[in-house]
């Protein structure tokens, strides 16, 4: 088939991989535009725009498809499908009427649960016990297509990374699966349910401060569902928080109640494993307590 990738992040790199292992024949890569980064404040190209160029493929780069120079390019390409995969602007119809067969997405939840932005994340922090990835036929709404295959996976204790990496290779392996499916007729777009729908927003850099009034077990889905970037305070250094425990406790919120970093919350208490301090690589809570003891009493702001 010839196909459109449009993608962006880390996430989307092992479908791209996986379609060229298929043997489809990738005509052009849509990719968001590269960003100033690093101390330089150079520009750098995203990870799929990265991958793409090393496999010598035609990258393109707009800042909108809202154009009808922009539209008509894509047009040209005589696609028989797109595949998006968090590529980060909107379709509009005619990008999404172009392709023969139609745009394909990759949305890493269980349609029509968690739609939007932040699927990952907001499964993990509702507690959810499963998650997924969801192939669907794109229309012009906010993930609201028809689904052609889905795939689900337990949370247990996965956090953001691990989730993020599993369902990356579960799409990857999943949208090769679908788009044969549909060229052979064993696959059909159905209608996703009207139960069950919930968005999930983008993630506020103000959700990541831990709040100690919370109860533990919140804290602790937050901590993994926004790994790496919980964070407090403590004798105004930031510490961030990779790993954490609900136990069982009671103290006034934000105190240690031992001296192995047990932190009293608004009900239970949170078991800090493993923490970064500012300026410091990711340790566990033993190897930071012997150069920062933290007695009971002490207060994490």
């Amino acid at each position: 088939m010839r196909i459109v990738f449009m993608g962006t992040p880390d996430f989307s790199v092992a479908a791209l991989k996986s379609l060229i292992d298929a043997g489809h024949d990738i005509v052009s890569v849509y990719s968001q535009p590269p960003r100033k980064a690093g101390r330089g404040q150079k520009l750098k190209p995203s990870p799929v725009h990265a991958y793409a160029e090393a496999q010598g493929l035609e990258v393109r780069t707009p800042v909108s498809l809202k154009s009808e120079d922009e539209q008509r390019a894509f047009a040209a390409l005589n696609a028989d499908a797109a595949v998006v995969v968090a590529y980060g602007l909107i379709l509009p119809k005619a990008i999404l009427d172009a392709p023969k067969m139609g745009c394909f997405n990759i949305h890493a939840s269980l349609l029509p649960r968690w739609r939007g932005a932040a699927p990952i994340q907001r499964a993990i922090e509702a507690g959810d016990a499963t998650s997924g990835v969801t192939i669907m036929q794109m229309d012009e709404g906010l993930d609201t297509g028809p689904m052609i295959l889905v795939e689900d996976i337990a949370l247990d204790d996965l956090n953001a990374q691990h989730l993020h990496d599993a369902l990356s290779d579960m799409g990857a392996r999943m949208i090769v699966v679908a788009l044969k499916g549909v060229v052979d007729g064993t696959l059909s777009p159905r209608p996703q349910p009207e139960d069950g729908v919930s968005y999930a927003k983008k993630i506020d850099k103000a959700e990541t401060r831990i709040d100690w009034t919370e109860p533990a077990d919140v804290i602790a889905r937050k901590v993994r569902a926004f790994y790496p970037l919980m964070w407090c305070e403590r004798a105004g250094q930031r510490v961030r928080v990779g790993q954490a425990l609900a136990e069982a406790g009671k103290g006034t919120p934000g105190t240690t109640l031992d001296d192995t970093m047990l932190v009293a919350c608004g009900s239970g208490a949170l078991r800090l494993l493993q923490v970064q301090p500012a300026g410091k690589g990711v340790m566990d809570a033993g190897a930071y307590l012997r150069g920062h003891p933290a007695p009971v009493g002490e207060i994490f702001n």
